[in-house]
Formats: C-alpha cells, sequence, structure tokens
C-alpha cells in the first residue's frame, strides 16, 4: 500500500468516527467498547426486580442506550424500548450505579454510547 493510499484511509476512519460523534460527543463504536467493572453480574446485583412487576409476572428485557464518558462514569441511561410495571426505572437506576470501563479508541478514551439488554426474569 503507498503511503498517499494509507493516509486516504485513515482521513475516511477519522472522519466516519467524527460524523457519528454527536454534537455531545459519544461515539457509536470503539475498538474497545465501555463495559462494567465486574462484568454483567455488577449491574444485575444493583438492579431491584420492581414487586409490582413480580405481582403481574411481567418478565423481558429492557433496552437500555448507555452514556459512557472516558472515566467510565454513566451519564445517561435512555430507554430504548422498555416493559413497564417499574422495570424500566429499575434497570436505568441499576445501570447508573455501575462502574464502566470507559471505551478506547487507538489507546484514547472516549465517551461511548450503546445498546444493552436487561433481562427481567422471574425464578
Amino acid at each position: 500500500m503507498n503511503i498517499s493510499k494509507g493516509i486516504g484511509i485513515l482521513l475516511v476512519v477519522f472522519c466516519a468516527i467524527s460524523i457519528l460523534a454527536n454534537s455531545d460527543g459519544y461515539v457509536p463504536a470503539a475498538e474497545k467498547m465501555p463495559f462494567p467493572t465486574g462484568g454483567m453480574k455488577s449491574i444485575y446485583s444493583n438492579i431491584e426486580y420492581p414487586e409490582h412487576a413480580k405481582k403481574n409476572g411481567v418478565q423481558g428485557r429492557v433496552f437500555a442506550m448507555i452514556y459512557v464518558d472516558e472515566s467510565g462514569n454513566v451519564n445517561d441511561v435512555k430507554i430504548i424500548k422498555g416493559i413497564g410495571f417499574g422495570c424500566d426505572e429499575a434497570a436505568i437506576e441499576g445501570i447508573k450505579k455501575t462502574k464502566f470501563n470507559p471505551g478506547e479508541h487507538k489507546g484514547s478514551k472516549l465517551k461511548v454510547k450503546f445498546a444493552m439488554p436487561i433481562t427481567f426474569k422471574l425464578n
């Protein structure tokens, strides 16, 4: 590969990342995506199954858009698809209490937004 072609590819990648980042500065993808410190167990340990949902036998998946900054803090959580009965709010609160390892791209930490399912299942 010649140098000009390599520079062109890098420019395209940089522009794609810049375009994907909204004005809020969050990118939807990175080489290393954020993940909960301690794994998914750490999120589920922060979620309390709502009594109203238990009484009504509500189970399912809540899909959340999570905004993690370059320090691994959750700055915002938005529900993409919920199941109601307090599960959406429980998912938001549990995610917000969780520390994440930040996303990285080429060794630099950055703000990343990504979707994650949270499963509510009665035993």
